[in-house]
Protein backbone atom coordinates (compact mmCIF):
# COMPACT_ATOMS: atom_id res chain seq x y z
CA UNK A 1 0.00 0.00 0.00
CA UNK A 2 1.51 3.30 -1.13
CA UNK A 3 -1.01 5.60 0.51
CA UNK A 4 0.19 7.90 3.29
CA UNK A 5 -2.32 6.81 5.92
CA UNK A 6 -2.84 8.31 9.38
CA UNK A 7 -2.91 4.79 10.92
CA UNK A 8 -0.15 2.24 11.44
CA UNK A 9 -0.76 -1.00 9.49
CA UNK A 10 1.96 -2.85 11.42
CA UNK A 11 0.18 -2.34 14.74
CA UNK A 12 -3.08 -3.55 13.23
CA UNK A 13 -1.43 -6.72 11.91
CA UNK A 14 0.33 -7.32 15.23
CA UNK A 15 -2.91 -7.21 17.20
CA UNK A 16 -4.88 -9.38 14.80
CA UNK A 17 -2.10 -11.97 14.71
CA UNK A 18 -1.83 -11.96 18.51
CA UNK A 19 -5.56 -12.57 18.93
CA UNK A 20 -5.47 -15.30 16.27
CA UNK A 21 -2.94 -17.10 18.44
CA UNK A 22 -5.43 -17.26 21.30
CA UNK A 23 -7.54 -20.14 20.04
CA UNK A 24 -8.59 -23.68 20.85
CA UNK A 25 -5.90 -26.16 19.71
CA UNK A 26 -6.94 -27.72 16.42
CA UNK A 27 -9.91 -25.35 16.02
CA UNK A 28 -8.79 -22.13 14.38
CA UNK A 29 -9.98 -19.58 15.14
CA UNK A 30 -12.20 -20.38 18.13
CA UNK A 31 -12.62 -18.01 21.05
CA UNK A 32 -16.26 -18.20 22.06
CA UNK A 33 -17.87 -15.71 24.41
CA UNK A 34 -17.70 -16.57 28.13
CA UNK A 35 -14.89 -19.12 27.63
CA UNK A 36 -11.45 -18.90 29.30
CA UNK A 37 -9.91 -18.18 25.90
CA UNK A 38 -12.35 -15.33 25.36
CA UNK A 39 -11.24 -13.81 28.65
CA UNK A 40 -7.62 -14.28 27.62
CA UNK A 41 -8.30 -12.41 24.40
CA UNK A 42 -10.10 -9.72 26.35
CA UNK A 43 -7.08 -9.35 28.66
CA UNK A 44 -4.86 -8.78 25.62
CA UNK A 45 -7.20 -6.15 24.20
CA UNK A 46 -7.50 -4.38 27.55
CA UNK A 47 -3.71 -4.29 27.93
CA UNK A 48 -3.39 -2.77 24.46
CA UNK A 49 -6.07 -0.21 25.29
CA UNK A 50 -4.22 0.78 28.43
CA UNK A 51 -0.92 0.98 26.55
CA UNK A 52 -2.65 3.44 24.22
CA UNK A 53 -3.57 5.62 27.20
CA UNK A 54 -7.22 4.63 27.37
CA UNK A 55 -9.15 4.31 30.62
CA UNK A 56 -10.66 0.82 30.65
CA UNK A 57 -13.76 -0.56 32.32
CA UNK A 58 -16.36 -3.31 31.96
CA UNK A 59 -19.91 -1.95 31.84
CA UNK A 60 -22.98 -3.63 33.34
CA UNK A 61 -23.57 -5.66 30.16
CA UNK A 62 -20.03 -7.06 30.11
CA UNK A 63 -18.71 -4.82 27.33
CA UNK A 64 -15.03 -3.87 27.47
CA UNK A 65 -14.68 -0.11 26.95
CA UNK A 66 -11.54 1.97 26.51
CA UNK A 67 -12.13 5.71 26.94
CA UNK A 68 -10.12 8.66 25.67
CA UNK A 69 -11.43 11.79 27.34
CA UNK A 70 -12.32 14.80 25.22
CA UNK A 71 -11.54 18.44 25.85
CA UNK A 72 -15.13 19.47 26.51
CA UNK A 73 -17.39 17.73 29.02
CA UNK A 74 -20.99 17.04 28.14
CA UNK A 75 -20.64 16.67 24.37
CA UNK A 76 -21.15 12.92 24.57
CA UNK A 77 -19.05 10.07 23.25
CA UNK A 78 -18.04 9.16 19.72
CA UNK A 79 -18.02 5.37 19.87
CA UNK A 80 -16.15 2.86 17.71
CA UNK A 81 -16.01 -0.91 18.04
CA UNK A 82 -17.13 -4.42 17.23
CA UNK A 83 -16.65 -7.80 18.94
CA UNK A 84 -13.81 -10.20 19.76
CA UNK A 85 -15.79 -13.42 20.27
CA UNK A 86 -15.90 -15.93 17.42
CA UNK A 87 -18.06 -18.70 16.04
CA UNK A 88 -16.67 -22.23 16.40
CA UNK A 89 -13.84 -22.94 13.95
CA UNK A 90 -13.94 -19.56 12.27
CA UNK A 91 -13.50 -15.87 12.90
CA UNK A 92 -9.93 -14.63 12.63
CA UNK A 93 -11.15 -11.28 11.28
CA UNK A 94 -14.93 -11.27 11.90
CA UNK A 95 -15.41 -8.66 14.63
CA UNK A 96 -11.73 -8.67 15.59
CA UNK A 97 -10.79 -6.42 12.66
CA UNK A 98 -13.35 -3.88 13.85
CA UNK A 99 -12.09 -3.83 17.44
CA UNK A 100 -8.45 -3.51 16.37
CA UNK A 101 -9.20 -0.84 13.75
CA UNK A 102 -11.11 1.17 16.35
CA UNK A 103 -8.21 0.89 18.79
CA UNK A 104 -5.81 1.98 16.07
CA UNK A 105 -7.84 5.16 15.53
CA UNK A 106 -7.29 6.06 19.19
CA UNK A 107 -3.56 5.34 18.87
CA UNK A 108 -3.28 7.36 15.66
CA UNK A 109 -4.91 10.37 17.33
CA UNK A 110 -2.36 10.17 20.14
CA UNK A 111 0.52 9.79 17.69
CA UNK A 112 -0.47 13.12 16.15
CA UNK A 113 -1.19 14.86 19.42
CA UNK A 114 -4.81 15.40 18.41
CA UNK A 115 -7.25 16.14 21.21
CA UNK A 116 -10.90 15.63 20.36
CA UNK A 117 -13.61 17.77 21.90
CA UNK A 118 -15.77 14.64 22.36
CA UNK A 119 -14.91 11.63 24.43
CA UNK A 120 -13.84 8.69 22.27
CA UNK A 121 -14.85 5.18 23.37
CA UNK A 122 -13.48 1.97 21.88
CA UNK A 123 -15.78 -0.99 22.59
CA UNK A 124 -15.42 -4.75 22.46
CA UNK A 125 -19.08 -5.79 22.63
CA UNK A 126 -19.90 -8.98 24.51
CA UNK A 127 -21.17 -12.02 22.60
CA UNK A 128 -22.16 -10.61 19.23
CA UNK A 129 -22.12 -14.13 17.82
CA UNK A 130 -24.76 -16.66 18.88
CA UNK A 131 -23.52 -17.73 22.31
CA UNK A 132 -23.82 -20.99 24.25
CA UNK A 133 -27.06 -19.50 25.62
CA UNK A 134 -28.57 -19.44 22.13
CA UNK A 135 -28.77 -15.65 21.82
CA UNK A 136 -26.58 -13.00 20.23
CA UNK A 137 -25.63 -9.30 20.44
CA UNK A 138 -25.82 -9.53 24.22
CA UNK A 139 -23.47 -6.62 24.85
CA UNK A 140 -24.95 -4.12 22.40
CA UNK A 141 -28.50 -4.94 23.49
CA UNK A 142 -27.47 -4.74 27.14
CA UNK A 143 -25.66 -1.44 26.73
CA UNK A 144 -28.81 0.18 25.35
CA UNK A 145 -31.60 -1.30 27.52
CA UNK A 146 -32.75 -3.68 24.79
CA UNK A 147 -31.86 -7.01 26.43
CA UNK A 148 -35.00 -9.04 27.26
CA UNK A 149 -35.14 -9.76 30.99
CA UNK A 150 -36.06 -13.39 30.30
CA UNK A 151 -32.69 -13.90 28.63
CA UNK A 152 -30.87 -13.56 31.95
CA UNK A 153 -32.35 -16.86 33.14
CA UNK A 154 -31.39 -18.80 30.00
CA UNK A 155 -29.17 -21.62 31.26
CA UNK A 156 -26.64 -24.12 29.96
CA UNK A 157 -23.81 -26.15 31.48
CA UNK A 158 -25.00 -25.41 34.99
CA UNK A 159 -25.08 -21.61 34.82
CA UNK A 160 -27.43 -18.96 33.50
CA UNK A 161 -26.68 -15.91 31.41
CA UNK A 162 -26.76 -13.59 34.42
CA UNK A 163 -23.97 -15.63 36.06
CA UNK A 164 -21.98 -15.67 32.82
CA UNK A 165 -22.21 -11.89 32.44
CA UNK A 166 -21.03 -11.49 36.02
CA UNK A 167 -18.18 -13.86 35.22
CA UNK A 168 -16.80 -11.49 32.57
CA UNK A 169 -17.08 -8.49 34.89
CA UNK A 170 -20.60 -7.29 34.15
CA UNK A 171 -23.30 -6.44 36.68
CA UNK A 172 -26.50 -8.28 35.82
CA UNK A 173 -28.28 -6.76 38.83
CA UNK A 174 -28.28 -3.30 37.21
CA UNK A 175 -28.01 -4.39 33.58
CA UNK A 176 -31.66 -3.82 32.69
CA UNK A 177 -31.46 -0.19 33.83
CA UNK A 178 -28.31 0.60 31.86
CA UNK A 179 -28.66 3.04 28.97
CA UNK A 180 -26.36 5.31 26.99
CA UNK A 181 -28.07 8.56 25.98
CA UNK A 182 -24.61 10.14 25.71
CA UNK A 183 -23.63 8.32 22.48
CA UNK A 184 -23.08 11.12 19.95
CA UNK A 185 -22.42 8.66 17.13
CA UNK A 186 -21.25 5.11 16.54
CA UNK A 187 -19.18 3.59 13.74
CA UNK A 188 -18.25 -0.05 13.19
CA UNK A 189 -15.76 -1.61 10.76
CA UNK A 190 -16.35 -5.20 9.69
CA UNK A 191 -15.24 -7.56 6.97
CA UNK A 192 -17.90 -7.81 4.29
CA UNK A 193 -18.55 -11.58 4.65
CA UNK A 194 -19.50 -11.56 0.99
CA UNK A 195 -17.77 -11.22 -2.42
CA UNK A 196 -19.15 -7.90 -3.71
CA UNK A 197 -16.26 -5.59 -2.81
CA UNK A 198 -13.64 -8.04 -4.03
CA UNK A 199 -15.50 -8.70 -7.28
CA UNK A 200 -16.03 -5.01 -7.97
CA UNK A 201 -12.52 -4.03 -6.81
CA UNK A 202 -13.86 -1.59 -4.25
CA UNK A 203 -11.96 -0.72 -1.07
CA UNK A 204 -14.87 0.08 1.21
CA UNK A 205 -18.55 -0.71 1.46
CA UNK A 206 -20.62 1.99 3.14
CA UNK A 207 -23.46 0.15 4.82
CA UNK A 208 -26.85 1.75 4.22
CA UNK A 209 -28.84 -0.62 6.42
CA UNK A 210 -28.80 -3.87 8.33
CA UNK A 211 -31.33 -6.13 6.67
CA UNK A 212 -34.33 -7.19 8.67
CA UNK A 213 -34.50 -10.92 9.41
CA UNK A 214 -37.78 -12.83 9.19
CA UNK A 215 -37.96 -16.54 9.98
CA UNK A 216 -40.98 -18.45 8.70
CA UNK A 217 -42.04 -21.99 9.57
CA UNK A 218 -44.05 -24.08 7.12
CA UNK A 219 -45.55 -27.50 7.86
CA UNK A 220 -46.41 -29.81 4.98
CA UNK A 221 -48.54 -32.84 5.85
CA UNK A 222 -49.21 -35.81 3.59
CA UNK A 223 -49.92 -39.48 4.34
CA UNK A 224 -47.54 -42.23 5.39
CA UNK A 225 -47.75 -45.30 3.12
CA UNK A 226 -45.60 -48.27 2.18
CA UNK A 227 -42.91 -47.05 -0.20
CA UNK A 228 -42.86 -50.32 -2.14
CA UNK A 229 -46.54 -51.08 -2.58
CA UNK A 230 -48.31 -47.71 -2.85
CA UNK A 231 -48.82 -46.75 -6.54
CA UNK A 232 -46.97 -43.61 -7.57
CA UNK A 233 -50.19 -41.89 -8.59
CA UNK A 234 -51.91 -42.71 -5.27
CA UNK A 235 -49.51 -41.01 -2.91
CA UNK A 236 -49.75 -37.93 -0.73
CA UNK A 237 -46.01 -37.38 -0.42
CA UNK A 238 -45.17 -34.48 1.88
CA UNK A 239 -41.52 -34.48 0.86
CA UNK A 240 -42.20 -34.13 -2.86
CA UNK A 241 -44.41 -31.10 -2.21
CA UNK A 242 -41.87 -29.64 0.21
CA UNK A 243 -39.02 -30.16 -2.27
CA UNK A 244 -40.96 -28.23 -4.89
CA UNK A 245 -41.64 -25.51 -2.34
CA UNK A 246 -37.93 -25.15 -1.58
CA UNK A 247 -37.17 -24.67 -5.27
CA UNK A 248 -40.01 -22.16 -5.64
CA UNK A 249 -38.79 -20.18 -2.63
CA UNK A 250 -35.30 -20.07 -4.10
CA UNK A 251 -36.58 -18.84 -7.48
CA UNK A 252 -38.87 -16.23 -5.95
CA UNK A 253 -36.06 -14.92 -3.77
CA UNK A 254 -33.64 -14.83 -6.72
CA UNK A 255 -36.12 -12.76 -8.73
CA UNK A 256 -36.68 -10.33 -5.86
CA UNK A 257 -32.93 -10.03 -5.28
CA UNK A 258 -32.61 -8.46 -8.74
CA UNK A 259 -34.68 -5.46 -7.65
CA UNK A 260 -33.18 -2.50 -5.73
CA UNK A 261 -32.46 -3.37 -2.12
CA UNK A 262 -30.82 -6.47 -0.66
CA UNK A 263 -33.04 -9.56 -0.45
CA UNK A 264 -32.33 -13.22 0.29
CA UNK A 265 -34.34 -16.23 1.43
CA UNK A 266 -32.95 -19.60 2.45
CA UNK A 267 -34.53 -22.83 3.64
CA UNK A 268 -31.94 -23.70 6.27
CA UNK A 269 -33.85 -26.20 8.40
CA UNK A 270 -35.68 -29.22 7.02
CA UNK A 271 -37.15 -32.09 9.06
CA UNK A 272 -38.85 -35.17 7.64
CA UNK A 273 -41.21 -37.66 9.31
CA UNK A 274 -41.04 -40.58 9.68
CA UNK A 275 -37.64 -40.34 7.94
CA UNK A 276 -37.57 -44.01 6.98
CA UNK A 277 -36.36 -45.41 3.64
CA UNK A 278 -39.42 -47.59 3.07
CA UNK A 279 -42.13 -45.14 4.10
CA UNK A 280 -43.69 -42.35 2.03
CA UNK A 281 -42.94 -39.15 4.00
CA UNK A 282 -45.98 -37.98 5.95
CA UNK A 283 -44.72 -34.67 7.30
CA UNK A 284 -42.07 -32.04 6.56
CA UNK A 285 -41.26 -28.99 8.67
CA UNK A 286 -39.09 -26.36 7.05
CA UNK A 287 -37.79 -23.00 8.25
CA UNK A 288 -37.13 -20.05 5.97
CA UNK A 289 -34.55 -17.41 6.83
CA UNK A 290 -35.55 -14.27 4.92
CA UNK A 291 -33.53 -11.04 4.84
CA UNK A 292 -34.65 -7.74 3.38
CA UNK A 293 -33.21 -4.25 3.29
CA UNK A 294 -36.61 -2.86 2.26
CA UNK A 295 -39.51 -3.89 4.48
CA UNK A 296 -42.04 -3.85 1.63
CA UNK A 297 -39.99 -6.54 -0.12
CA UNK A 298 -40.40 -8.88 2.84
CA UNK A 299 -44.11 -8.17 3.08
CA UNK A 300 -44.53 -8.87 -0.64
CA UNK A 301 -42.56 -12.12 -0.33
CA UNK A 302 -44.73 -13.26 2.60
CA UNK A 303 -47.90 -12.45 0.67
CA UNK A 304 -46.64 -14.49 -2.29
CA UNK A 305 -45.76 -17.36 0.03
CA UNK A 306 -49.20 -17.38 1.67
CA UNK A 307 -50.87 -17.66 -1.73
CA UNK A 308 -48.36 -20.06 -3.24
CA UNK A 309 -48.65 -22.77 -0.57
CA UNK A 310 -52.40 -22.96 -1.17
CA UNK A 311 -51.84 -23.68 -4.86
CA UNK A 312 -49.03 -26.12 -4.11
CA UNK A 313 -51.12 -28.08 -1.61
CA UNK A 314 -53.85 -28.60 -4.22
CA UNK A 315 -51.37 -29.57 -6.93
CA UNK A 316 -49.65 -32.20 -4.80
CA UNK A 317 -52.58 -33.48 -2.76
CA UNK A 318 -51.15 -32.47 0.62
CA UNK A 319 -52.04 -30.11 3.43
CA UNK A 320 -49.87 -27.06 4.04
CA UNK A 321 -50.54 -24.93 7.08
CA UNK A 322 -50.40 -21.17 6.67
CA UNK A 323 -46.77 -20.02 6.94
CA UNK A 324 -46.05 -18.83 10.49
CA UNK A 325 -43.59 -16.04 11.26
CA UNK A 326 -41.45 -17.34 14.12
CA UNK A 327 -39.52 -14.07 14.40
CA UNK A 328 -39.74 -10.83 12.48
CA UNK A 329 -37.21 -8.00 12.78
CA UNK A 330 -37.44 -4.86 10.69
CA UNK A 331 -34.48 -3.44 8.74
CA UNK A 332 -32.27 -0.96 10.60
CA UNK A 333 -31.15 1.97 8.43
CA UNK A 334 -27.85 3.72 9.01
CA UNK A 335 -27.80 7.39 9.95
CA UNK A 336 -27.89 9.51 6.77
CA UNK A 337 -25.51 12.11 8.15
CA UNK A 338 -22.91 9.51 9.11
CA UNK A 339 -23.14 7.92 5.67
CA UNK A 340 -22.19 11.24 4.09
CA UNK A 341 -19.31 11.65 6.53
CA UNK A 342 -18.05 8.18 5.66
CA UNK A 343 -18.18 9.02 1.96
CA UNK A 344 -16.16 12.19 2.60
CA UNK A 345 -13.68 10.16 4.63
CA UNK A 346 -13.28 7.66 1.78
CA UNK A 347 -12.60 10.50 -0.63
CA UNK A 348 -10.05 12.02 1.76
CA UNK A 349 -7.97 8.83 1.94
CA UNK A 350 -8.53 7.87 -1.70
CA UNK A 351 -10.62 4.77 -1.04
CA UNK A 352 -12.92 3.48 -3.77
CA UNK A 353 -16.32 2.87 -2.23
CA UNK A 354 -19.88 1.82 -2.90
CA UNK A 355 -23.05 1.87 -0.85
CA UNK A 356 -24.46 -1.52 0.09
CA UNK A 357 -26.71 -3.20 2.63
CA UNK A 358 -25.64 -5.81 5.17
CA UNK A 359 -27.42 -9.14 4.96
CA UNK A 360 -25.90 -10.17 8.29
CA UNK A 361 -26.71 -8.80 11.72
CA UNK A 362 -24.20 -6.66 13.64
CA UNK A 363 -23.94 -4.77 16.92
CA UNK A 364 -24.44 -1.55 14.97
CA UNK A 365 -28.11 -2.50 14.44
CA UNK A 366 -28.78 -2.25 18.18
CA UNK A 367 -26.81 0.93 18.77
CA UNK A 368 -28.64 2.50 15.80
CA UNK A 369 -31.94 2.19 17.67
CA UNK A 370 -30.79 4.70 20.29
CA UNK A 371 -28.10 6.83 18.58
CA UNK A 372 -26.78 7.84 15.14
CA UNK A 373 -24.87 4.81 13.82
CA UNK A 374 -23.32 3.48 10.64
CA UNK A 375 -20.70 0.98 9.54
CA UNK A 376 -18.23 0.17 6.80
CA UNK A 377 -17.17 -3.09 5.20
CA UNK A 378 -13.72 -4.03 3.97
CA UNK A 379 -13.16 -6.87 1.49
CA UNK A 380 -12.61 -10.47 2.52
CA UNK A 381 -11.19 -13.11 0.22
CA UNK A 382 -13.84 -14.83 -1.91
CA UNK A 383 -16.45 -13.60 0.56
CA UNK A 384 -15.61 -16.46 2.92
CA UNK A 385 -16.51 -15.99 6.59
CA UNK A 386 -17.50 -17.99 9.68
CA UNK A 387 -14.93 -20.58 8.62
CA UNK A 388 -11.23 -21.28 9.11
CA UNK A 389 -10.51 -19.95 5.60
CA UNK A 390 -11.76 -16.46 6.46
CA UNK A 391 -9.10 -13.98 5.27
CA UNK A 392 -8.83 -10.21 4.95
CA UNK A 393 -5.81 -8.30 3.68
CA UNK A 394 -4.16 -6.11 6.29
CA UNK A 395 -3.86 -3.26 3.77
CA UNK A 396 -7.63 -3.32 3.29
CA UNK A 397 -8.26 -3.27 7.04
CA UNK A 398 -5.75 -0.43 7.46
CA UNK A 399 -7.43 1.62 4.75
CA UNK A 400 -10.76 1.04 6.49
CA UNK A 401 -9.22 2.19 9.78
CA UNK A 402 -8.03 5.33 8.01
CA UNK A 403 -11.60 5.96 6.86
CA UNK A 404 -12.75 5.66 10.48
CA UNK A 405 -10.01 8.09 11.56
CA UNK A 406 -11.12 10.74 9.07
CA UNK A 407 -14.79 10.18 9.89
CA UNK A 408 -14.09 10.63 13.62
CA UNK A 409 -12.27 13.90 12.92
CA UNK A 410 -15.23 15.08 10.83
CA UNK A 411 -17.74 13.98 13.48
CA UNK A 412 -15.87 15.69 16.29
CA UNK A 413 -15.89 19.01 14.49
CA UNK A 414 -19.34 18.94 12.89
CA UNK A 415 -21.28 17.41 15.79
CA UNK A 416 -19.91 20.13 18.08
CA UNK A 417 -21.09 22.81 15.64
CA UNK A 418 -24.51 21.17 15.27
CA UNK A 419 -24.98 21.12 19.04
CA UNK A 420 -23.73 24.66 19.58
Amino acid sequence: MNRNLPVNPDRIAEDIDALAGITEPGHPWTRRAFSPLFLEGRAYIEARMQAAGLETRIDAAGNLIGKRRGAIEGLGAIMLGSHSDTVPDGGRFDGIAGVVAALEVARALSDRGIELDHDLEIVDFLAEEVSIFGVSCIGSRGMTAQLPEAWLSRATDGRDLAEAIAGVGGRPGVLLQQNRPDIAGFLELHIEQGPVLENERKDVGIVTAIAGITRIEIIVEGRADHAGTTPMDSRSDALVAAAQLVLDIRNAAAARAKTPGHFAATVGEFRIEPNAANVVPSKVVLLIDGRAEVRNDMEAFCEWLDEHVIKLAIAYGVSIKSPMRISDNYPTPSDAGLLKRLERACETVGAKYRRMASGAGHDMAWIAKVAPAAMIFVPCKEGRSHCADELADNDDISLGAAVLFEAVMDMDKSLKQENA
